[in-house]
């Protein structure tokens, strides 16, 4: 899992993607919102978010 977020951040790097790194946090923090809201009360509301 580290291997392929470390490729991913020299990647960026050497081909001056930045652009990308605000995307890939976005994705990130949405899908942590999606799976810690899997089991709990709240899920029915972010679930309407989307």
């Amino acid at each position: 899992m580290w291997k392929i977020f470390v490729d991913l951040l020299r990647f960026i790097r050497m081909q001056k993607k930045y652009w990308l790194l605000p995307v890939i946090v976005l994705l990130a923090l949405i899908g942590g919102l999606l799976i810690l809201a899997k089991g709990s009360a709240i899920a029915p509301f972010i679930y309407a978010i989307f």
